[in-house]
């Protein structure tokens, strides 16, 4: 018997009897078939999530639905943004933004998605110099700013999209579906281990 097959076979005794889980707690994969409209279904699955979802008429206007949310949270409006969203009225709408990396007594960090994924509800953030990575990971509440027409319908269209304005993958990405969860001491979902207890993401026009 050769090393893979009896990987398998040990694989096939310890899974023997179990059952697959129930239709309702799969996320569908089905690339190139997806007939719901992207939006729709993006804003479906991302709420399924655990995300929070709001709109913006422009990106000028998203502060002000940041602000709105972070009031109706209950929660600091001091944030640290993205460099590269620095020059968005912050000020005006009633929040102390700095744009810098993110220390771990931030308790907000608001970022921009490269992209949306339709397909799972999923956000793609590219890092870099001016959008850096730990800013969706060290602080508790996440909001990322998604403008509509950047909503893709699966992972493949997603790297597809990226090769087209950047030529190559950059040096890391984030895929985020809903807060950071995680089951690992006795099988109990805790949220907010290892990233945001929130994740809210405002759709911009």
């Amino acid at each position: 018997m050769s090393a893979r097959e009896a990987i398998l076979t040990r694989v096939r005794a310890a899974t023997a009897g179990t059952r697959a889980p129930p239709a309702a707690e799969m996320i569908p994969r089905a690339a190139g078939t997806l007939t719901e409209d992207p939006l729709l279904r993006f804003r479906r699955l991302a709420e399924a999530s655990g995300s929070t979802l709001d709109e913006a008429a422009s990106l000028a206007a998203a502060p002000v639905r940041v602000a709105a949310y972070l009031k109706e949270a209950d929660l600091t409006h001091a944030a640290v943004v993205w460099p590269a969203l620095a020059a968005l009225p912050w000020a005006a709408a009633g929040i102390a933004a700095e744009a810098r990396a993110p220390r771990t007594t931030d308790a907000i960090g608001i970022t921009a998605a490269f992209c949306g994924i339709a397909e799972t509800g999923t956000l793609l953030l590219l890092s870099a110099g001016d959008s850096p990575g730990a800013t969706s990971l060290v602080p508790e509440t996440h909001i990322a700013l998604l403008p509509r027409e950047r909503i893709v319908r699966d992972f493949e269209a997603a790297f597809a999209r990226v090769r087209a304005e950047h030529g190559s993958l950059p040096r890391a990405l984030a895929f985020i579906s809903g807060p950071s969860r995680t089951a690992d001491i006795e099988q109990t979902i805790v949220i907010g281990a290892h990233g945001p207890r929130r994740v809210h993401i405002i759709l911009v026009d």
